[in-house]
């Protein structure tokens, strides 16, 4: 006989919802059910796709990611080591090559006689210069690079087998000039004003 009114189904419903709190053993036999049902959909149910999480200024914003093709999932390369020596490099005397490309970047960066424009002093610093640093004496003003060498450059202190270090006195100041080594010789790559 089929249930015909309202008051009879919630009759049935509640009979089988209620029917787990009958007795202990009706509980212990709905909750191994339930845990067993929960299983075999797990188990049936594809991998969701990862997700990536992504901080953006305070907020996070999650990422899902395609699914991989492959079963074999390689991890991502790691980036580069840089290996620190446990000793400081062996300490070799000044090379005299080092110290005469100082004083020839000395004399050139002095050279800006009057009408001489930034290009064509720069052009003169090039060759003694190393190209990373080229591209930072653009932002030089020759102005300020004083108009004469006042004494004779001077290695400081013992150098490393690929950096060294000259002090170049001009009329505004003494440039503290560091070399390096390079497949085309001894190239200045930085100086420093010391007053």
């Amino acid at each position: 006989m089929p249930i015909r009114t309202h008051r009879g189904r919630a009759a049935v419903y509640r009979r089988l919802w209620g029917w787990p709190l009958r007795s202990p053993k009706h509980l212990l036999g709905a909750l191994v059910v339930a845990a067993g049902a929960a299983t075999v959909v797990g188990l049936l149910l594809p991998e969701p796709p990862p997700t990536s999480t992504v901080a953006d200024g305070g907020t996070q914003t999650s990422i899902t990611l395609p699914p991989q093709r492959s079963a074999v999932v390689e991890d991502p390369p790691s980036p580069p080591t840089i290996s620190v020596p446990d000793t400081p490099p062996k300490e070799v005397a000044p090379d005299p090559a080092g110290v005469e490309i100082a004083e020839k970047w000395g004399d050139a960066w002095v050279n800006h006689p009057p009408g001489t424009d930034k290009q064509q002093w720069l052009s003169g610093l090039k060759p003694y210069t190393t190209d990373e640093f080229y591209t930072v004496m653009s932002t030089v003003d020759p102005a300020n690079a004083g108009n004469a060498v006042t004494g004779v450059p001077m290695a400081v202190g013992p150098a490393s087998p690929g950096v060294m270090q000259v002090k170049l006195p001009t009329d505004v100041g003494t440039l503290r000039v560091t070399l390096n080594k390079t497949e085309a010789g001894w190239r200045v790559a930085e100086y420093n004003k010391e007053g």
